[in-house]
């Protein structure tokens, strides 16, 4: 958090009149508003639609979890360095002392005494400040050096009345030490706003403070449940590993769920971490996390792209920087349908021993203007935060197929603006992230997408030789508990010519059920008898297998190496 803590505190010393926090958890935005500003010596004032606008401490007590004294884990366990809570070097607002009642008194002060609205009641609320455009004119008369934090005041956005007194009290802040932070889970900032406003993502936990939250998380249900602690320091940092790209509330939630369903600390949690964390990432709605399970030695062929995976293996490791290598960008694997593509996208990550998300493609569009270009934007901020990891898009030519010079006329300009933002982040993020995407038709990608800086290399799959054959039968008989070898996989694979690889799974299961119905063992033939009844890809779209492959033949990196003995099909 430090460094979202010091960017906070850069935009409420260089006079930012308006902060926007677009985040679900609001009491971590809170805190990291309230840490600035003990840091800074400034008040702090937090407005609700239910409180209306109190100092912060008076009526809103700082959530301790939050601030967690810094931690040392042993073999044994952890310990504290002490009790209380880590010590800041500059003056804490707590209620009852000095200089929180001197920051009291001034308030006061500001507001005058002659009739004109004083703080009243034990509570330290501003008297007539439960409705915003009070809350506001309040918060313009004031003189104090503060900054006023408005809770969900993304409902209150579409009364002009609002965002006029809004538009006042930024235009007076410019020029003052005093800001105005807007939380909300999404909000949509008036034209009017536009040009006062500073937006600021929340960071996502580091592996430090991850460690912090498991501590905290395991010390603050111990007082209700009996837990066991069953885990060493090293068990700990795999925890920690595993809720990397979950935010604060998230990575404690996860953490909660694994406690209480084994009532322990153990090796066991790490897994149910894991499990926790999926579902939380598919609500999410734009990442899913995928098991990695499978590795290239599943896929058939392909040699070409496996010795190029192969060779950029662990080059996100600190070991490959020293060295002067720089981790690999991604890789786009385009073809014919049903050749492996996703597979070996999949195959990546297992083999590469990495997390594996996909990327919901058809969840990032909103019909909101600029909603987009937010959801993309936590896209990446997610996957780097789980970095090193691989992003998996699929069909990437669905998302930005329509992104040409035309497409404002289609989507309001939407596609080129994600197409704008995705080359960004490709051409300079820092965070080892490989991107594994793959693509059906290239020729409806825009060109600066699949240029060398983006995308490390365009791999074309085509349809399998008659070794790949060979070897895709072989990996799909021994999938259903047959020997390879009491098969003529050579005939087979004959047979098979022009078929592609989910064809030739296909095949087998079709070849299985018919077994299983007649009561017979599979056979060789067997094999043959269905694939005689199949019409496959490359019969019924010829012409379009035919275009791609002429138009990759010079464009492309083939990822199989040609079959001399045989030709393609």
């Amino acid at each position: 958090m430090t460094n979202g803590l010091e960017r906070l505190k850069v935009l409420i010393n260089s006079s930012t009149p308006i902060v926007v926090m677009e985040t679900s958890e609001e009491m971590c935005a809170i805190e990291l508003v309230r840490t600035a500003c003990s840091e800074l010596n400034m008040a702090t004032f937090e407005w609700s639609i239910a409180d209306g606008l109190v100092r912060s401490g008076s009526n809103a007590p700082a959530d301790n979890r939050r601030n967690p004294s810094p931690i040392h884990a042993e073999q044994s366990g952890w310990t504290r360095v002490n009790s209380g809570t880590l010590a800041q070097p500059h003056t804490v607002l707590t209620p009852g002392t000095g200089e929180a009642e001197r920051l009291t008194r001034s308030v006061i002060s500001a507001l005058g005494s002659d009739g004109s609205p004083g703080i009243v009641g034990g509570a330290g609320s501003v008297y007539n400040t439960r409705e915003p455009v009070q809350a506001l004119a309040n918060m313009e008369s004031m003189t104090i050096e503060a900054v006023f934090v408005l809770k969900d005041f993304h409902r209150h956005m579409d009364d002009p009345v609002v965002v006029r007194r809004l538009r006042d009290v930024g235009q007076k802040f410019s020029s003052n030490r005093r800001t105005v932070v807007i939380t909300a889970p999404e909000i949509q900032v008036p034209a009017e706003l536009a040009k006062l406003v500073e937006y600021f993502d929340l960071p996502l936990p580091d592996q430090e403070r991850l460690r912090e939250i498991v501590h905290d998380t395991f010390t603050r249900l111990s007082k209700t449940y009996t837990l066991k602690l069953q885990m060493d320091a090293a068990g700990v940092d795999a925890i920690a590993s595993n809720l990397r790209g979950l935010t604060e509330e998230e990575a404690e939630r996860a953490v909660s769920q694994a406690l209480v369903s084994r009532y322990a600390l153990c090796p066991e949690t790490i897994s149910d971490v894991v499990e926790a964390k999926k579902q939380l990432l598919r609500h999410s709605g734009m990442l899913e996390f995928i098991n990695a399970s499978d590795n290239m030695a599943g896929v058939g062929g392909l040699e070409n792209l496996k010795r190029w995976l192969a060779q950029r293996r662990g080059a996100w490791e600190d070991s490959a920087r020293e060295f002067g290598l720089e981790p690999p960008h991604g890789v786009i694997i385009l073809g014919v349908q049903g050749c492996g593509k996703s597979l070996c996208a999949r195959a990546v990550a297992g083999e590469w021993r990495l997390p594996l998300v996909k990327f919901d493609t058809s969840a990032v569009y909103d019909k909101y203007i600029g909603e987009t270009e937010k959801r993309i934007r936590k896209v990446f901020q997610v996957a780097e935060g789980l970095a090193p990891c691989v992003l998996w898009i699929d069909e990437l030519e669905k998302v930005f197929a329509g992104s040409g010079p035309d497409s404002a006329s289609a989507d309001a300009g939407v596609s080129s603006r994600l197409l704008a933002s995705f080359l960004s982040w490709m051409q300079d993020r820092k965070s080892p992230v490989f991107v594994a995407a793959t693509c059906n038709n290239v020729t409806v990608l825009p060109p600066e997408l699949i240029r060398k800086g983006r995308f490390d290399e365009l791999f074309f799959v085509d349809l399998p030789n008659q070794v790949e054959r060979r070897q895709i039968f072989s990996i799909q008989l021994a999938k259903r508990k047959r020997n390879p070898a009491d098969f003529d996989l050579e005939r087979v694979a004959m047979a098979a010519r022009g078929y592609s690889g989910a064809e030739i799974d296909a095949a087998v299961q079709g070849a299985l059920y018919a077994a299983y119905s007649d009561k017979k063992q599979l056979s060789t033939q067997s094999l043959i008898d269905v694939l005689a009844e199949t019409v496959p890809l490359s019969t019924t779209r010829a012409e379009e297998i035919a275009s791609l492959r002429e138009w990759a033949r010079t464009r492309a990196v083939p990822a199989s190496i040609p079959d001399v003995s045989s030709a393609k099909a």
